[in-house]
């Protein structure tokens, strides 16, 4: 038998399986990565942590299954667990939000958010159709068609005429009057609301009306809000969406995958925009870990949960503003916070390697307005799905923006050159020295004394 095999492969009889040498140094970077999400506090706002019931399903043998097509209607043959995995899926998806079969459909296969979004457009837009989308920079997102000025930097850009709106610049939330002047003016087939680092909830009704006003689809990408939505710690779009999509693997606290919910009459575009259109088989055990997920949400724990993230994120926001820090918007009515550091005269990028240092992860990130490139925005974005899922409470988020608030304190007297060569040098230079600093070792060790009182959910 050994013959036959590589001489890095050989057959692992105790296993019952096949052990390839070669891979021993990811399973020692697994290790290594469990221990870090153990130790650090986790609050980049699109991150969560899986049950162990969703791992296991995602880990499972489904993912040797090819199952190209719908259920009932496959291109393989061997396919009739599968089929049972996607209608199951479907009905807890549905469930979940709780929506009619007669009234909607969902789509299970799309591989994440913008393959989801992508799936959209191609089946209800032809090439050329105007979008009408949220400015970038505002908190929208690269799949709803970003671009700057006349370059195209996404695929959907480049395929339809993207118009954006953006919010007031005194009050930096949405003005829907004036977003309704710009789509009476634009004329677009689909709006799309949704994004990153928008920390308030968007108004559904007005945004379905305008869009019904001009003869557009309305898309609400709930990405973010999804779990929050089924918690009902954030209000339901399906009232006055078309279509509603969502990723699996944030507030939902499911795997990498997607959900494209649409109005019946709408499914089957949408269904064959997916496959054939764009992809060939779904991932089965990604279909598996969402149905998992999805089964979970519907628990009253889970209902507690969802409130209590937003609880969590409106003290934070409340704490770091106690100190002068600009929190957009004033607050937050979801799971998000974002700071923008000009105020201060500190740059995101340096805040957000600072934070690192000491085992609070963040995200740099643009903010409205912003005068900085994207590489080196302006603005800190944080969240509290994945610290609410381990158990903290308000307490501890107070805690945790008292270090916050030091280390970027720590951080003004570090400056960003403008000259880029000087920039590359500071650059590497401060990747070393922050990791040795002393101040923020200290800090680090506080950080990672709360971090291992909250066991990580699946871990």
């Amino acid at each position: 038998m050994t013959l036959l095999l590589s001489r890095r492969q050989q057959w692992n009889g105790s296993k019952k399986g096949w052990y390839n040498k070669s891979m021993d140094k990811i399973f020692e970077l697994i290790k290594k990565e469990k221990l870090r999400q153990k130790e650090q506090l986790q609050m980049i706002p699109s991150e969560n942590y899986a049950s162990a019931g969703v791992m296991k399903a995602v880990g499972s043998c489904l993912m040797n299954k090819y199952a190209e097509g719908l259920a009932g209607k496959r291109y393989y043959q061997g396919n009739k667990n599968v089929d049972e995995i996607e209608r199951l899926c479907q009905k807890r998806a549905l469930e979940a939000f709780g929506l009619s079969e007669d009234k909607w459909g969902v789509n299970v296969q799309a591989l994440s958010g913008s393959p989801a979004n992508l799936g959209v457009y191609n089946g209800l837009l032809e090439p050329g159709d105007k979008i009408l989308s949220m400015y970038l920079p505002d908190g929208g997102h690269l799949s709803h068609g970003w671009q700057i000025k006349d370059k195209k930097i996404t695929l959907v850009s480049k395929i339809w005429k993207i118009g954006f709106y953006g919010v007031d610049k005194k009050t930096l939330v949405f003005d829907y009057k004036e977003i309704e002047k710009k789509a009476l003016k634009f004329r677009p087939k689909m709006i799309i609301c949704g994004g990153t680092a928008y920390p308030r909830e968007i108004d559904h009704r007005s945004m379905g009306k305008i869009a019904k006003k001009v003869g557009a689809f309305y898309l609400a990408d709930v990405a973010h809000e999804a779990g929050l939505i089924v918690g009902k710690a954030n209000k339901s779009p399906f009232a006055d969406a078309d279509v509603v999509t969502m990723t699996t693997h944030k507030t939902l606290r499911g795997p990498r995958g997607a959900l494209i919910f649409g109005k019946r009459k709408l499914m089957d575009k949408i269904n064959s925009s997916v496959f054939p259109g764009m992809q060939g088989g779904p991932h089965i055990h990604s279909m598996a870990g969402i149905a998992v997920a999805l089964k979970e949400v519907k628990t009253e724990s889970f209902a507690k949960y969802a409130k209590q993230v937003v609880k969590n994120a409106q003290i934070l926001a409340k704490e770091l503003k106690k100190t002068g820090l600009k929190v957009v918007s004033g607050g937050t009515d979801k799971h998000l916070v974002l700071l923008d550091l000009r105020s201060v005269g500190v740059s995101g990028w340096i805040a957000a390697w600072a934070l690192e240092a000491v085992g609070i992860i963040v995200n740099r990130n643009t903010v409205p307005f912003e005068t900085a490139s994207p590489y080196y925005p302006s603005g800190l974005r944080m969240g509290t799905p994945a610290l609410t899922s381990r158990g903290m409470k308000e307490k501890e988020m107070k805690i945790i923006a008292g270090w916050i608030i030091e280390v970027i304190e720590t951080m003004k007297q570090e400056k960003l050159p403008e000259d880029k060569d000087k920039r590359k040098e500071f650059v590497k230079n401060f990747k070393q020295r922050i990791f040795k600093d002393k101040f923020l070792l200290g800090i680090g060790k506080q950080v990672k004394e709360l971090a291992i009182k909250y066991p990580v959910p699946g871990v």
